[in-house]
């Protein structure tokens, strides 16, 4: 009684299109009750966690720390993770929303490789909380933005890329919030040479590996301007780094890095042990 009518044709239409083109959640397999693109039901969007740990300033790298305490005894210039004290990133901070894995894990997977491509949309909605983060810790909102590309034989295959998407979202998201100017410049950075795993690699071998990998192609595009750079997975570091690395020398004022889910260290030891493993039992 209390809806308006707009609401009530909304879920009238909802009504019609589950009753008519049913779909499951690909997580749960429960009924999607809404008609739209994504692929989770609500209540599995719901259900994925933010971070809680205490970040590095810096990367967003879990410190094992208690965070207020340590602020308070130190100040926040010492909350920073020891490769960001040894060898500071040339991005000035990166952010996530949420750890990389159950749902989050599934909900990139079906973007990234199973061609569902509705599942940008929610994963675009959490990437504006990141980016509104951000802007409350000094990121502007007039930025050029810039999806990680991938090497042009992988992106023919997959038939997108998967962060621009996720970037096509996010802008539609802040533009309805207002106050945001976003001017899509991927194709500025270009993947010019594929790379092996970054499994198994030291953090020097992981950098040596992305060494030449990306150019910047439209100079212009970025010198003197602030660069939000754009990727679904934040793993090692190794790529926005040497993104970052790459924008500056072209004369990018500031680059900034929004990923909507990030690996934890120990999450990419684990994933380096099991992989091992199993090259091990293959060998054999």
């Amino acid at each position: 009684m209390l809806k308006s009518p707009g609401q009530i044709v909304r879920s009238v239409f909802d009504d019609l299109i589950t009753t008519f083109f049913p779909g499951d959640c690909r997580a749960c397999g429960g009924p999607l009750l809404k008609a739209g693109t994504s692929p989770l039901c609500n209540e599995c969007v719901r259900e994925l966690r933010e971070q809680s740990a205490t970040l590095c300033v810096r990367c967003g790298e879990a410190l094992d720390v208690d965070g207020l305490h340590y602020e308070r005894q130190f100040g926040a210039e010492a909350l920073l993770c020891s490769p960001c004290r040894m060898t500071p990133p040339e991005f000035e901070r990166a952010a996530a929303w949420g750890l990389y894995e159950d749902g989050m894990r599934e909900l990139i997977h079906l973007l990234k490789y199973e061609g569902v491509e509705g599942a940008a949309k929610p994963l675009g909605q959490l990437l504006a909380r990141v980016m509104v983060s951000l802007a409350e810790g000094g990121m502007p909102r007039d930025l050029a933005v810039i999806a990680v590309p991938l090497f042009p034989a992988k992106q023919r295959l997959r038939g997108y890329n998967q962060s621009a998407r996720i970037v096509d979202e996010v802008s539609e998201e802040l533009r309805r919030a207002g106050g945001w100017t976003l001017r899509a410049a991927h194709g500025a950075l270009r993947r010019i040479r594929d790379t092996e795993s970054q499994f198994g690699l030291t953090a020097s071998g992981r950098r040596r590996n992305l060494r030449g990998a990306f150019v910047v192609a439209d100079p212009a595009a970025v010198a003197g301007r602030e660069v939000l750079l754009v990727d679904d997975i934040y793993t090692t570091g190794a790529t926005a780094r040497e993104c970052a690395r790459v924008l500056r020398q072209a004369g990018a004022a500031k680059v900034w890095v929004a990923t909507v889910a990030r690996a934890q260290r120990e999450m990419v030891a684990r994933w380096g042990a099991e992989a091992e493993a199993s090259a091990m039992h293959w060998e054999q």
